[in-house]
């Protein structure tokens, strides 16, 4: 009975068929949880309109979605390390999908927050296990990039909602946003057919044929068994702790904390643009379509932003190119506040989006891959879950500030502290307590 060690096999494996596979399953996810999210700030202008709610209104429906997408995060991110991330991305999609669909039917704004509250739960519990199961699947050395890349559909989700709503909504309704969010659920026999179930579910329940079938797939040339050893005792060991209290350990305490802070920051910033962009730019003087345009840059920055990123990750390091990103972004809204030039200003609004939602698609990664695999899932879900307290925040504090006589393009200079203090929090992380995985290179011996 040979010993196979997974992480390494699936570390030193070649992306192929079976990593595209679950690479386009994962963008197809994740491209409609950039959907779902990016059309309550798209659909507004018209929806406040619709509804005869004040700015006051809108933004506390906003937070009242992000505080079930925390309670999304902390449950359903946490469990999936429990019941499977194949089973746990399944529900994810049913609860978003279904529920923005019957938002769009809702006659008032009451019944319209109820079914988002509901569908939050999906959109906040999604994120973590997409990031944990491509990282799991991904070849180490293009890991970083792989999920960079991968995260580009949540940009590109937002890109056809900005597409739509600039040339659709106004002749139809925003109500059409919604409806068509419906496509998730319909695709979800094929995805529960094709998807393969993480490996380190499979090696806690002990299932070798499984782990077997996967690797073959993986490496094609391993010719994996069911008898074969996948130090199961090795596994369950690291295991053993519970998860929550793991991400403490091995003095992981300071880079923790730093993490929660960074996150907080990084969702702050991303809430307050999501949701408020268009409407600043209306009340700024630009008109519906015009202010969507900005939009649809920003989410063009979001790719730029993690498909680079990620590509500098591997020179630089990843909480060097983090750093450096939160800086430039306290820079950015600095200069948003300030701009009037309509070129300039979408030169900027695409440079905020690579870093703001283009960095924390590179803060994703890192945290999950900072933590020993089993607990993955768990440590990222805990920081997202945390981090959406800002999210929480940042829609009712922009709506306040938009409410005085504030210009509405200063608002932006609320977003330059917390991209600071990103940037400060990681510098704190100690990577020398990280558990980055370290992939032995399988060396060719020379036939004789």
């Amino acid at each position: 009975m040979r010993t196979v060690q997974t992480t390494q096999v699936l570390g030193n494996s070649k992306f192929n068929k079976f990593h595209l596979l679950i690479f386009l399953w994962c963008f197809f996810a994740i491209g409609f949880d950039g959907f779902d999210v990016a059309i309550y700030g798209i659909g507004l202008p018209l929806m406040m309109e619709d509804f005869n709610i004040s700015r006051v209104e809108a933004g506390a429906i906003s937070s009242y979605t992000l505080i079930s997408a925390m309670v999304g995060t902390f449950l359903l991110g946490s469990i999936s390390d429990l019941i499977g991330r194949k089973k746990a991305i399944a529900i994810c999609l049913t609860l978003f999908s279904f529920f923005t669909f019957l938002a769009g039917f809702a006659q008032n704004p009451t019944l319209f927050m109820i079914m988002r509250i509901i569908a939050a739960l999906g959109l906040g519990g999604i994120m973590p296990i997409l990031v944990a199961i491509m990282g799991e699947y991904s070849p180490v050395k293009k890991r970083a990039l792989t999920i960079a890349t991968m995260y580009c559909g949540y940009s590109i989700g937002a890109i056809i909602a900005s597409l739509i709503g600039m040339y659709l909504m106004e002749l139809t309704s925003w109500r059409l946003l919604y409806w068509i969010s419906i496509i998730p659920l319909i695709t979800l026999p094929w995805f529960l057919k094709q998807f393969p179930e993480s490996v380190s579910y499979y090696l806690k329940k002990k299932k070798g044929d499984k782990i077997a079938e996967i690797l073959n797939k993986v490496n094609p040339g391993g010719n994996y068994q069911a008898a074969d050893n996948y130090e199961y005792e090795t596994f369950k060991e690291s295991t053993r702790e519970f998860p929550i209290k793991k991400v403490f350990s091995n003095k992981r305490t300071s880079s923790t904390l730093a993490f929660w802070i960074a996150v907080t920051c990084s969702m702050l910033v991303i809430s307050g643009l999501t949701t408020w962009l268009p409407q600043i730019m209306v009340e700024s003087g630009h008109g519906l379509t015009s202010s969507l345009s900005f939009n649809l840059m920003l989410a063009v920055g979001q790719i730029s932003g993690s498909i680079f990123g990620g590509m500098l990750v591997s020179r630089l390091g990843h909480r060097s190119v983090l750093i450096l990103m939160f800086f430039i972004g306290s820079l950015c809204f600095v200069m948003l506040s300030i701009t009037t030039n309509s070129l300039l200003l979408y030169f900027i609004i695409t440079l905020t989006g690579a870093c703001t939602v283009g960095t924390q698609n590179l803060v994703n990664p890192y945290i999950s891959e900072f933590y020993p695999r089993e607990i993955r899932t768990t440590g990222l879900s805990i920081a997202v879950g945390v981090g959406r307290i800002g999210g929480i925040m940042a829609p009712v504090a922009i709506a306040l500030l938009l409410t005085t006589n504030l210009d509405p393009q200063h608002a932006f200079m609320a977003f330059a502290i917390p991209s600071l203090i990103g940037a400060i929090a990681f510098i704190t992380v100690r990577e020398k307590h990280a558990s980055f995985d370290h992939i032995v290179p399988v060396k060719k011996h020379k036939i004789a």
